[in-house]
């Protein structure tokens, strides 16, 4: 990691030049197969809980949850989410419902968040969800270390084979990748507030520092563990996640706001098979496709690894069931009724207007527009901020935590002196992709985070098909 952070830093216009072409590549001959992937993942899991195999427990038959559920909700959506809903909150549903991507009839707001609902629902927690049953089932049901090669293994044949080795390096270079571009958006994203809320421009010194500092939050958090750093910081993640929501739909025009969220959730549903092979009417088309949903489904399957770790590690004591309920609907409706109440309202204030000038067009300052047209917007912005340092700092101390423990022979928990080079080479890789963003003057953190993002998900995405055949074998064997 410290070779890729160093040729970032050392050769920054060349790696563009080569992530570019690459991605072309990848989603010319592979953006399909990243669609099947999804739903396939989601029909799965679906399977899985209704059938025996759902009763089955990570841990002992009778062992009790490890955290209560509200703990255990709070930890998963901040190191499944985080961050990203507020990135997303206004720019994602506005510019949907300016550039519809569908024509299915319903109505421009109904389709808007609909395609919204897709993007950040099902599919992303499937890839979550099943990557915890994987890795949960064959740490603490078969008792193997905590490595992605475990999920190859069987408690009754144990040893090591050549190719476990370059599984796990595989799964640790994917990890990096995706947290590092969520960090990197992130940084982006605060030093876009800054920029409203100053009135100047900061440049990309300012989103190093970001990142450096957030780094070493997020370090500090990971060295007190589980139950003292990642647990507090994940538990104040929602509670002022939940008070900016209440805040913001409180004085909006709740019978839209509602009206909307059945509507597309209603929507999302019927439509969600055809949505998501991109048939006849509900194909967006290869451009489009490209731009969204294919980095999209890069971007969760690169989060996978460690979002599905942690979910395992924290869901000790639960039923398969429990887990792909939890972490297939509890979040799912959550962010719907997010996007929902700032999207819907974000609509509402573009009819007020007359006409739409692309207020909200810039994804890194959007939300911090939006509020402004609220009162005690100075206060609001404030801890909006305050909810992007803390999201980030809870997916980077968690990706320190899983890394940890991929690192130090599978131990559950993970030496400090492991965890520091975590923290360290976490925070390089951070920087350098900063500073690919910065690498052209056509280009940005954003743009390339999803090239990023496309190439070096792939190998992880084809694993992951092996990875559950290999699962249902065990399953069977048990």
């Amino acid at each position: 990691m410290f070779l890729v952070a160093a040729y970032f830093f050392a050769f920054t216009s060349n790696a563009y030049d080569i992530i570019e072409v690459s991605s072309l590549w990848v989603r010319k001959y592979f953006g399909t197969f990243y669609l099947y992937l999804g739903l396939g993942c989601v029909l799965f899991l679906l399977v899985i809980a209704i059938s025996p195999w759902g009763k089955i427990k990570l841990g002992r038959p009778k062992e009790k949850p490890a955290y209560s559920r509200l703990a255990w909700i709070s930890m998963l959506y901040s190191a499944g989410m985080g961050a990203g809903i507020l990135l997303r909150a206004v720019q994602e549903p506005v510019f949907m419902y300016n550039n519809p991507p569908l024509n299915t009839g319903s109505a421009p707001a109904t389709i808007a968040l609909e395609f919204t609902f897709y993007q950040w629902g099902f599919t992303a927690w499937a890839f979550y969800g099943l990557f915890a049953l994987l890795i949960g089932h064959a740490i603490f049901k078969n008792k193997l270390p905590v490595s992605i090669s475990s999920i190859f293994k069987h408690k009754k044949s144990k040893k090591s084979k050549p190719y476990h080795k370059a599984i796990d390096v595989l799964t640790l270079l994917t990890t990096v990748f995706g947290l590092v571009s969520a960090v990197g958006l992130g940084a982006a994203q605060i030093n876009g507030g800054l920029n409203h809320l100053m009135g100047t421009t900061l440049d990309y010194g300012t989103i190093i520092w970001l990142v450096i500092g957030i780094g070493i939050l997020a370090l500090v958090s990971a060295l007190s563990g589980v139950d003292k750093g990642i647990k507090r910081i994940s538990t104040l993640n929602i509670y002022l996640t939940v008070a900016l929501l209440v805040f913001v739909f409180a004085q909006s025009e709740i019978i839209p706001v509602l009206q909307s969220f059945f509507n597309s959730i209603y929507r999302y549903i019927i439509d969600f098979i055809p949505m998501s092979l991109a048939m006849g009417k509900y194909d967006p088309g290869v451009d489009f496709l490209t731009e969204w949903t294919y980095y999209y489904w890069a971007f969760w399957l690169a989060w996978a690894p460690f979002t599905g770790i942690f979910i395992a590690r924290i869901s000790q004591g639960r039923t398969f069931r429990e887990i792909i309920i939890g972490t297939l609907l509890i979040p799912s409706l959550g962010t719907f009724f997010w996007f929902s109440v700032f999207g819907q309202s974000a609509f509402n204030m573009i009819e007020g207007w007359g006409e739409y000038n692309g207020e909200f067009s810039d994804v890194f300052s959007s939300i911090f527009v939006f509020l402004s047209h609220y009162p005690l917007n100075a206060l609001i912005n404030i801890v909006v901020i305050v909810l992007l340092v803390s999201f980030l700092v809870t997916s980077v101390d968690s990706a320190i935590y899983v890394m940890g423990m991929l690192s130090d022979k599978g131990h559950k928990h993970p030496s400090r002196k492991m965890r520091l080079l975590w923290g360290v080479l976490l925070t390089l890789c951070c920087v350098g992709i900063v500073l690919l963003g910065h690498a052209r003057p056509e280009s940005d953190v954003l743009t390339a985070v999803q090239k990023l993002l496309i190439v070096t998900s792939l190998p992880f995405a084809l694993l992951m098909v092996v990875m559950v055949i290999a699962w249902i074998r065990n399953l069977i064997k048990d």
